[in-house]
């Protein structure tokens, strides 16, 4: 029994299914998409694409923050919630599946907290749905108030704003507006929110011990939801203080983050993070409102108190402010249907209806058309090939490698990150392994380098995943371009791929050599691997002195300061104790099958 590292369920990553199962068992308005545990989407029970009038709004992204997002998911609000595996972004199957189970030919919106895995793979999915002929449009929420603007590529984070901005589109779609005007009023909403957040503890991952990073008499400003560290660790303060500093934070005029002044209307949110009180949010709130009237000089139209974006156990609060105006305040208090949203009186609980229970669980809809490639395409071949063979024990080795990386990870991520980085991968590697017993074709290259990443795609959450699908997809397509009908990949080809691959995660997540990511292990890797190719040297030689290019590059990150991922929101001094976790992981397996290589073709 494993829940928050104690007690309750049997296997934590089980936890976020049978979330899902007790709410739609709660609230009779809900349903959830039948495609566990891949496929985890939670919807309004009401709602039917062939019927359905008005435009869709979807949000979600990973698990841990409950109620949000799928506890505002009903008439008024949300349309759909994608959740995804604690604190990692949903996979793009199941957002295409989301989109697909519920939006009508009003289209739909997307509403997407700013985290380089969620806007990559509801980047993605919306491409996709919009390919298969729907009308989707996104707006993405940053409203952490935090940390200095300038932050690499990533920008500010979202955070307990993006609630609001949902309430807000949601009201809108279910006024009838068409899907330019409720993108336009959602967008204008998130323009408008500021956040910042202060933990007094350290959040508990499932099955996980909780990290001791926070020592007694501390806490931590300017942290996001995902136990990331803070922009800063000070002595514990009275809440005044703290509250004061916050609200001082959120209205700076050097950041200029909220435009916000003098005079202005706002709606201000206390935010509980998980395992604060009821009784210390309210002592927050009543602090805060006087601070905002007396010494900014604003006037506060809404308070809401309440758990509305957690990070699982965490201790703490954040802040939220909003700036408001009659159509703000109107949106704000349409009544709604969602379970967790506390005001109006069709709100909170209309969705406890009397009555017969719906089906809790519905069909994954499938795409309009769906080309799928023939079962003897997509089986292991009774006798493999010479490439074949090699190829399956650099798979193999390369899988291994990290599932024994698996505690290492997620210590290093602990660090600079969500912690979870390990478990990623290990999900990762783990289906690669058996999948490649039934399904992979190894005798043809191209073919296994795409099955890898759908098995990739089907497991792995969080920018991880999308990151290695889109890895797999343009070596797949580069392989099948400079192969045309032949299966076997000359290890030119195969440098050509691997380039390939590293051009598309650099395009599509927007990081370069030295922002701290795994394209910092493997642009090293790719360099010496062709330029010893180019000399003349053995393949497997080439492939193995690149990989100590890879290891170098990645142990190179402790000196660099991260520009993309949630390593860019902790300090220099933290980041320079460990090196970065994905490229370390990619360094790793790219050792591994090289190593694996080499000796295969020394036995051969």
């Amino acid at each position: 029994m494993a829940f928050q590292g104690k007690k309750l369920i049997n296997d934590p990553n089980d936890v976020v299914t049978e979330f899902i199962e007790g709410l739609v068992e709660t609230y009779t308005g809900l349903q959830y998409l039948d495609g566990f545990p891949e496929v985890k989407v939670v919807l309004r029970a009401d709602v039917s694409t062939a019927t359905y009038n008005k435009v869709a709004v979807i949000s979600g992204g990973g698990s841990g923050h409950e109620p949000a997002h799928s506890g505002f998911v009903g008439e008024g609000m949300l349309t759909a919630a994608i959740c995804g595996d604690i604190f990692a972004s949903p996979p793009v199957d199941s957002i295409l599946a989301g989109i697909r189970a519920v939006t009508g030919p009003m289209g739909c919106l997307l509403v997407v907290t700013n985290y380089t895995g969620d806007r990559l793979n509801f980047g993605l999915a919306a491409e996709q749905a919009k390919s298969e002929g729907y009308k989707v449009e996104t707006v993405i929420v940053g409203d952490d108030c935090a940390l200095p603007p300038p932050r690499g590529i990533t920008g500010r984070r979202g955070l307990a704003g993006t609630i609001l901005v949902n309430k807000v589109a949601g009201a809108a779609a279910a006024a009838g507006l068409s899907l330019a005007d409720v993108t336009a009023e959602a967008k204008r909403a998130s323009e408008m929110v500021g956040t910042m957040g202060v933990a007094l503890s350290v959040c508990t991952l499932p099955g996980q011990v909780t990290s001791d990073r926070l020592g007694p008499g501390k806490m931590e400003l300017g942290l996001g939801i995902h136990g990331e560290p803070g922009a800063a660790v000070a002595d514990l303060q009275p809440v005044d203080v703290v509250v004061s500093h916050v609200l001082k934070q959120i209205l700076s005029t050097e950041t200029n983050y909220v435009p916000i002044t003098r005079g202005n209307r706002v709606v201000l949110m206390i935010n509980g993070l998980g395992a604060t009180p009821a009784m210390e949010l309210m002592i927050a709130a009543g602090k805060a409102v006087p601070n905002l009237q007396l010494e900014h000089g604003l006037a506060v139209d809404r308070v809401y108190t309440g758990s509305f974006m957690t990070s699982l156990d965490m201790a703490g609060f954040s802040i939220t402010i909003m700036k408001a105006d009659q159509g703000i305040l109107q949106r704000l208090d349409a009544a709604t249907k969602a379970p967790y949203w506390p005001v109006g009186a069709d709100g909170a609980w209309s969705c406890l209806l009397a009555g017969n229970h719906p089906p809790a669980k519905i069909p994954v809809p499938m795409p309009p058309s769906r080309s799928s490639k023939s079962e003897e395409s997509l089986s292991r071949p009774l006798q493999l090939s010479q490439e074949g063979r090699i190829l399956e024990v650099a798979i193999e080795a390369a899988a291994n490698e990290v599932i024994n990386l698996r505690d290492s990870l997620n210590e290093w991520d602990s660090k600079v990150g969500d912690g979870d980085c390990g478990s990623t991968m290990y999900r990762g590697a783990t289906a690669i392994l058996e999948d490649m017993k039934k399904c992979y074709p190894l005798n043809d290259a191209a073919e296994t380098v795409n099955e890898i990443g759908a098995s990739i795609r089907r497991v792995m959450g969080g920018t991880s995943g999308i990151i290695y699908n889109i890895f797999c997809k343009a070596a797949y397509a580069q392989l099948k371009a400079n192969t045309k009908s032949e299966t076997v990949v000359t290890a030119k080809q195969w440098a050509e791929a691997f380039e390939a691959s590293i051009a598309a995660v650099s395009k599509y997540g927007g990081a370069v050599a030295g922002y701290r990511t795994l394209l910092d292990a493997l642009i090293p890797a790719a360099s010496v691997l062709k330029e010893r190719l180019n000399a003349g040297i053995d393949p497997s030689t080439a492939f193995l002195l690149s990989s100590e290019a890879a290891l170098a590059g990645a142990e190179s990150t402790k000196q660099m300061q991260a520009q993309a991922g949630r390593s860019t929101y902790v300090s220099g001094e933290i980041l320079a104790s460990v090196p970065d976790p994905g490229a370390m992981a990619a360094a790793a397996w790219y050792r591994a099958a090289a190593l694996a290589v080499k000796d295969k073709c020394q036995a051969s």
